[in-house]
This record gives C-alpha cells, structure tokens and sequence, in this order.
C-alpha cells in the first residue's frame, strides 16, 4: 500500500512499479524519475505550478554545498528525539522541493535502525524529479498543502521547510501525539545580503505562534555564518528567498556585482505536538 491516498475519491492507493491504483479504478501514472502526479487538472493554477527548473537546479546546487547543513542536522535530531518509541515511523514532508531535508531526516532515522516510511509533496515536478533520485526509498508526489493526498492520521512526523503553512490539513493528517516541525527564518536571517538590497534593513518579524489543534512546545534557534566564495551562490541564495522578486532593482544590481558574501544565516525550527 502507499502512504497516498486518492486524490479524486480518497480510498486507498496501491503502488505498482509503472502506476498508483486505487479500487474504485482510478490510476496515477508513475513518471520515470519515480515521482506520482495527484494534482487533479481542475486543481492546477498553471501548466507547471511551482518552481521551474532553473529554480530547482541553483537551489539544489545552494544546498549541495552545505550552507544550509545546519538546519538539516537540527531537524535529524529533533527527530531521532520525538521517535525514539517508534519503530518504523511515517514520515510526510510537505512542500519537500528536492528532498533534501526529507533525505536527511529519513537517513538519520533509518541509521538509528527505525526505517521511516517517508513521503514528499510538492508543486514542482522539476523539483521531484530530484526528489525521487535523491530519496528511491520514498514516495513523493505532485500535490497541494492545502489539498494533502493523504489518509487522516497517517504521519508521526511532519516537516513544513519555509513551505505553505496548510494547518488545517496539517491537523488532520498527523496522528495525535505526532510532531510537526516548522522552520521559520530568525530576526537577522541574511543580515548581511539584506544591507546590500537596502539602504535601510530591517529585521524579520518574530513571533510565536499558538495554532489550532497544536500544542506548541518549543523553538529551537540556529544561528551561524556563511561565506559565499561565488557570483553563482550569492545569486542562488537571493533566488531562494522572497526578496528575489520584492527587492528594487537597484538593489538586485548592486548584489549581483558581489564576486562574495558573507551574511548571517538564523532559523527557529517551532516543535508542535498534535493534540487528541
């Protein structure tokens, strides 16, 4: 059985080596690099939702070089933490882009001898591409936040990585007692790309957030700093930001001119337990 369900009527589905079936009759067909679409047409805003390939390749090379290392080894261990009664715990990354941080949460877990079953959603299917050869072992599929094709109370852990914050789906899919990571930048996240943009910075607005059905337990800080030794880098970090296409002109020139960067990186990764 796969961890997905039918998008069109929400019985189980069977995952087969060339489709996904469920037994009502409808079938998904399994694209070659591995991934499923369950997006249906009438759901679909553009021919290609979300990131486009070029996209998905500057941030999948971003993150290859490890500047963003450092949250992924807090996700492992917060992880390995809140599953240490579970022996095979279920896995669900929403908004994965190229698994990434979905590899090393479903790595670090399965090291510890509690192989996850681990499944990825997103709107790219330039991004699960990636995702699929990156992670063989799990199922991603070409899906909305807001629209999960998933059973209710099928995961024991979710991560939403700087991803559409869908909580009501987020509740219903996570079984109670289960986790829910969500990543947010910290107050002086990229302090240093920030006074290249503007002539005045400003910092992020923090704060924390109470939501329903949740019950927040922690924020856990990581903080560091990174050196950009290239134009390609520096670049592909700005496009991985929302600053890509809400900062003037003058200051995407006046970064783009930087042959390197050092900058501030900050995150608090906010641990919810769902409530019975």
């Amino acid at each position: 059985m796969s961890f997905f369900r039918c998008p069109l009527c929400a019985a189980p589905l069977t995952r087969g080596e060339r489709a996904y079936a469920c037994p009502t009759g409808h079938a998904f067909d399994r694209s070659a690099a591995g991934y499923v679409h369950l997006l249906p047409a009438n759901r679909k805003h553009s021919k290609n939702p979300g990131d486009d390939r070029a996209m998905v390749a500057a941030r999948s090379a971003f993150l290859e070089k490890g500047y963003y290392a450092p949250l992924r080894e807090a996700l492992c261990a917060l992880a390995l933490r809140d599953t240490a009664d579970l022996s095979a715990p279920a896995l669900l990354d929403s908004g994965c882009g190229e698994g990434y941080y979905t590899q090393g949460v479903h790595r670090a877990l399965a090291e510890a001898g509690r192989p996850p079953e681990t499944a990825g959603v997103d709107l790219s299917k330039f991004a699960l591409r990636r995702a699929a050869r990156r992670l063989p072992e799990g199922e991603f599929a070409v899906a909305s936040a807001y629209r999960l094709p998933v059973p209710d109370r099928r995961a024991d852990l979710l991560l939403n990585i700087f991803s559409p914050l869908a909580l009501e789906e987020f509740a219903r899919v996570l079984r109670p007692g289960g986790r829910f990571y969500y990543a947010v930048p910290s107050a002086r996240h990229l302090w240093g790309m920030k006074e290249v943009l503007y002539q005045r910075p400003y910092e992020n607005a923090v704060r924390r957030e109470e939501y329903p059905g949740f019950c927040w337990l922690e924020a856990v800080p990581i903080r560091y700093s990174v050196h950009l030794d290239s134009p390609e880098d520096v670049m592909a970090l700005l496009g991985m930001t929302p600053y890509a296409w809400k900062t003037p002109r003058e200051g995407v020139a006046r970064l783009a001119a930087l042959r390197e960067l050092d900058t501030e990186i900050g995150f608090d990764v906010h641990v919810y337990r769902r409530e019975a």
